[in-house]
């Protein structure tokens, strides 16, 4: 397994932004019901993101031509040839680190992909999104045989990194792997000191409980956490457990977490299919947080929450009732580059 020494780190995803990217959908993707909608959430989330920052989205040659027809008069969208076997680049695509020192340098860690251990063959094309992308920037790619997808980890920026174990220690994923292997492979790999191991997942979350659902850092010290209130749903116990489970970790400073409770919506299905919505699904950019919303009442409530944190940011809610069909929303199929150097209103890769 790859050690880096050399002094990078994994920066929170509040801090500047180069760019967004996106894959673009297409009719192999694991969505349920009618396809034709998906494309149209897709550009309207695209559109979306590129009110604050540059989109680069993804696909094979066939299906970036479906996608530049939708987005013809938009600016700051770029299409790269790279095409995937689905839409979910939270997972798929890079993770970025960020070297520490006044020399700014980005670098890429390509973890390996088996979709979800294993759940959605073929994935091959999928696994090598990761390194294409760098290959596209001229990044350095840093492999690993750890088996990660992004959605997976979740960090402050000042060397945490909050996780569920349900989704990285698992032998379908890291077969062989102890937990104190693991970790010691992440702090190695992504620049961490304190490695946050947390449970729990949401009913029909074919991820096995990927944090970006579960709990988000939203400042150093203080993370949002899903809870259910209603004893019936079969999301409340391991909602309770995990929320009770965050309020006892300590972060990498020291702190004691402070947990700050967003309550989800009740069951929302697709047919006899429940489907995992989470406000949690947010995406912070520059200079906003998109924020998935269920036409539900209590949408309001976590896009106040939210605000709370982020008062400098416009919160813009999106409806993810066409995402959540693929099991997921918006932080699950956007991907954010890190900026390492920023002139006027915009952040590039130098």
């Amino acid at each position: 397994m790859f050690s880096q020494k050399s002094g990078y780190r994994l920066p929170a995803e509040w801090e500047p932004h180069a760019a967004t990217w996106v894959a673009w959908p297409h009719r192999r993707a694991s969505f349920l019901g009618n396809f034709d909608e998906v494309p149209v959430a897709f550009s309207k989330l695209v559109r979306l993101l590129a009110r604050y920052e540059p989109v680069r989205v993804i696909g094979s040659e066939a299906v970036l031509r479906d996608a530049s027809s939708q987005l013809q008069e938009s600016s700051r969208v770029d299409f790269i040839e790279i095409p995937t076997n689905d839409s979910w680049l939270r997972d798929t695509g890079p993770v970025f680190l960020k070297s520490k020192g006044e020399q700014q340098e980005l670098v890429v860690v390509d973890f390996g992909f088996n979709a979800w251990g294993g759940k959605y063959p073929p994935w091959d094309v999928d696994a090598a999104v990761a390194g294409k992308i760098a290959r596209h920037l001229g990044l350095r790619v840093l492999e690993t045989q750890i088996i990660l997808e992004g959605g997976a980890i979740e960090t402050d920026g000042e060397g945490t990194l909050l996780v569920n174990h349900r989704c990285i220690d698992d032998p379908r994923r890291n077969p062989g792997w102890s937990r104190g292997d693991l970790t010691a492979g992440l702090q190695s790999l992504l620049g961490i000191e304190k490695v946050l191991w947390a449970s729990g997942d949401l009913a029909g979350d074919d991820t096995d409980g990927h944090i970006d659902q579960l709990a988000r850092f939203v400042a150093p010290g203080c993370v949002v956490a899903a809870r259910q209130p209603d004893r019936s749903d079969p999301n409340h116990k391991p909602l309770e457990a995990n929320f009770d489970l965050l309020r006892e970790f300590k972060d990498a400073r020291g702190r004691m977490l402070d947990v700050v409770p967003i309550n989800l919506p009740p069951s929302i299905r697709f047919g006899d299919v429940q489907l995992p919505a989470s406000y949690l699904n947010f995406f912070i950019l520059n200079g906003g947080v998109i924020v998935p919303t269920f036409d539900h009442d209590l949408d309001s409530d976590a896009i106040a929450t939210i605000q709370k944190f982020f008062p400098h940011r416009e919160i813009v809610p999106f409806s993810a009732l066409e995402l959540i069909r693929g099991r997921g929303a918006v932080h699950c199929v956007t991907s954010q580059q890190p900026a390492i150097e920023c002139l006027g209103d915009e952040c590039m890769l130098a």
